[in-house]
């Protein structure tokens, strides 16, 4: 999740563009983790010391931690701590970018201290995968305080970003909410909850998109929206649904139920007009979810 929110946090910066963003998520999984990424990030080195040993390991046949440690920026045992340390998924982005020059040392130091300063995170945290943290940072990108059940809605988005996390991929950026849209090309696929916490959620995106998410979370090869894409946005909610209410059925005791799927449809702009819409941005394209309010 905390790399999820570390590339929402560039776009809101502006540090990067959506397109340098896409193309960085698209890249993240082939990328390797270099030694002065981890440097800056652990505290060891700056950038300006990390640029130093590059422009130094230019010049000799000597590994960048050797150099580091002669020139007296890092000890051995910080090197090899580095060395066999887990590289972290928001690191990995960061290495990315600054790999296609979208980001240069100096900036991506400035980013990632920025970005762990305003949420108030440590690399134990993100290891960890701290749940408070989690929450303080979806209680960032919305507010929940003015609904009816802050915590059931917050518990819904959070479920439904590890479910995209666990089904569909971890390539994505949640982007800033939306309450209303204006395009008529998207299709939706509804399904409701009924019981105490009544609603109604939805799957909706362009044609193409909704291609690619199926491909992605059928792991099927599928070329057009067909009633094996339909069945495959059907099937995700109804899963995501489905933990959701158990999930609540066992923290909460409160009973939930749920609607079958609706069939694919176009979808109007007044479905959604009393609705939390939560964009994510693919390398694919933007997958939209919706809970009324």
């Amino acid at each position: 999740m905390f790399t999820q929110f570390f590339g929402n946090f560039l776009l809101n910066e502006k540090l990067v563009t959506p397109e340098q963003l896409v193309d960085a998520l698209q890249q993240k999984k082939e990328t390797r983790m270099k030694l002065g990424v981890l440097a800056i990030n652990a505290g060891y080195m700056t950038a300006s010391q990390v640029e130093r040993v590059h422009e130094l390991q230019s010049k000799m046949d000597k590994r960048i931690g050797d150099i580091a440690v002669e020139l007296g920026y890092m000890t051995e045992d910080q090197v090899m701590e580095l060395l066999h340390a887990q590289p972290l998924g928001y690191l990995l982005l960061g290495q990315t970018m600054v790999d296609k020059g979208y980001l240069d040392n100096a900036q991506f130091e400035n980013a990632i201290n920025a970005y762990k300063e305003k949420y108030s995170l440590t690399d134990e945290d993100i290891a960890n995968n701290e749940d408070s943290k989690v929450e303080s940072l979806i209680t960032s990108l919305v507010d929940f305080s003015k609904t009816s059940h802050p915590a059931l809605y917050e518990q819904f988005v959070s479920l439904l970003m590890n479910n995209l996390v666990r089904f569909v991929g971890d390539d994505f950026t949640p982007l800033e909410p939306e309450y209303e849209i204006k395009s008529t090309s998207f299709k939706s696929t509804m399904q409701g909850i009924k019981g105490e916490f009544e609603k109604e959620t939805r799957i909706f995106a362009d044609e193409a998109e909704l291609i690619q998410f199926a491909c992605r979370y059928s792991g099927e090869d599928i070329t057009e929206l067909d009633e094996y894409a339909e069945a495959s946005g059907q099937d995700f909610i109804n899963l995501h649904n489905g933990l959701f209410t158990v999930n609540v059925s066992n923290e909460e005791q409160i009973e939930l139920q749920l609607t079958p799927p609706t069939p694919l449809a176009e979808l109007t702009p007044n479905e959604v007009s009393n609705c939390l819409i939560l964009p994510f941005q693919f390398p694919f394209g933007t997958i939209r979810f919706s809970i009324s309010l």
